[in-house]
């Protein structure tokens, strides 16, 4: 009877005590953060893209290397603004091919030339627009693929019947971009094919006014910003607000500095400084899920210079982008897995799968952490722990005390024993 007890009560306090996690170190894998981590390439995948020197095929050389580049800081798209007028085909299907090559998903941020009026094209109304989007869709299903984003109109303000700011007609634009959003969706469906496009880019300011609660709702829950602003901190400012009046999720569809009438002039050095501490700040956003970096090439915010020589900036942007995996366990001390436990990581929820596994990716200069196991304390990893035996050891300070009934167990046992 005594000895029934006794393995009884000892299998409780085993269950009952504070479970360990089990985390090897950086084995060199990564993951990204974000959903969509992507880079620009406008300033070549569309403003050159009538010249004769862009439509030599002896080009592809210079594409291949931007897209590799791209690939090489941990990418997941590369954003592709080649219009989608039929004589603009030919070059935008070699830089999705490229991007193929490199396993990069295509973010299509290009336009009907006539809504902003580049290359003398003449102008498209909102109808014309969507009929010719739909068509364009169901005509080339071979451009994309699951995963894929496509904006049938990056700031939209800037062209057709003009900026709501300046015309007033909020109505009228809201329904412009929600109609783009039901009619894209619907062409994706008929070609069988997952692409996102909800991805309606529009200036910050423009989006504060237009996307109230209702219309994000009819969005698919997302709210797209190309956003310019001073200082980190009125970035991250901005986006808070915004993600709270809206109730969606946030995508950056153009982040970069510096740009001369904003930030002034840059150095090398003050640029990567000021990306590095808004990247940091958007890793503990959670509703950001998508952060696209313009531009890769040729522009005063750019990350590589024409000849391919790296700015310091892109370092930072890699950090971010190509983060090394905590791959963990977690049991209690009776090495029964814990599944569905909760960890709580730069304002993220992650779970533990069936086997007590879990994945983080870890973001740089933070390392903390926090587990919330049902009838466990709770206690913080250190994700930078040095580990013994594919264990990590957690300081007797970070423990908490055992519950009372823990302490009345281990009380009944010990007078068991005794007797």
């Amino acid at each position: 009877m005594w000895k029934f007890l006794i393995i009884f009560i000892t299998g409780l306090i085993l269950v009952l005590l504070p479970a360990r996690p089990i985390a090897p170190s950086d084995s060199g894998e990564r993951m990204p953060l974000w959903n969509v981590q992507s880079v620009d390439t406008m300033k070549y995948s569309r403003d050159i893209a009538r010249l004769d020197e862009a439509k030599s095929l002896s080009y592809d050389s210079v594409i291949e290397k931007q897209i590799s580049q791209i690939a090489s800081i941990g990418a997941t798209h590369v954003a592709i603004g080649t219009p989608y007028d039929e004589e603009f085909l030919p070059y935008m299907q070699r830089w999705v091919a490229a991007a193929r090559r490199h396993n990069l998903l295509v973010w299509y941020r290009g336009n009907w030339s006539g809504w902003e009026g580049w290359f003398e094209y003449p102008p498209v109304s909102r109808a014309q627009h969507l009929e010719k989007t739909r068509n364009f869709i169901l005509t080339h299903p071979e451009l994309f693929m699951d995963g894929d984003i496509f904006t049938a109109c990056p700031e939209c303000e800037n062209g057709g019947p003009g900026n709501p700011l300046v015309t007033g007609d909020d109505s009228g634009f809201r329904e412009f971009i929600i109609d783009q959003y039901r009619i894209t969706g619907d062409a994706f469906s008929r070609i069988n094919k997952k692409v996102a496009s909800n991805y309606q880019s529009m200036n910050g300011d423009l989006a504060h006014k237009i996307m109230d609660t209702e219309t994000t709702t009819q969005m698919g829950g997302i709210v797209s910003i190309d956003h310019y602003v001073a200082t980190p901190d009125k970035l991250l400012s901005d986006i808070r607000s915004l993600a709270a009046k809206s109730g969606g999720q946030i995508v950056l569809g153009e982040l970069g500095v510096p740009v001369p009438d904003i930030h002034g002039t840059m150095t090398p050095s003050q640029q990567a400084a000021w990306l590095k501490r808004a990247l940091a700040g958007l890793a503990e956003i959670p509703q950001v899920i998508a952060v696209n970096y313009w531009v890769n090439v040729g522009g005063s915010t750019a990350l590589w210079h024409f000849g391919g020589e790296t700015r310091p900036v892109v370092s930072e942007l890699k950090r971010y982008f190509s983060m090394p995996v905590y791959n963990g366990i977690l049991e209690n001390h009776s090495g029964v897995p814990l599944s569905g436990v909760r960890i709580v990581y730069l304002n993220r929820e992650f779970r533990s799968d069936t086997d007590g596994r879990f994945r983080l990716p870890v973001a740089p200069e933070q390392n903390r952490s926090f587990v919330f196991a049902q009838g466990y304390p709770d206690w913080e990893i250190n994700l930078q722990s040095p580990t013994e035996n594919g264990l990590t050891v957690i300081p007797d300070r970070e423990k908490k005390k055992a519950s009372l009934w823990t302490q009345l167990l281990l009380f009944l046992s010990r007078s068991i024993l005794r007797k």
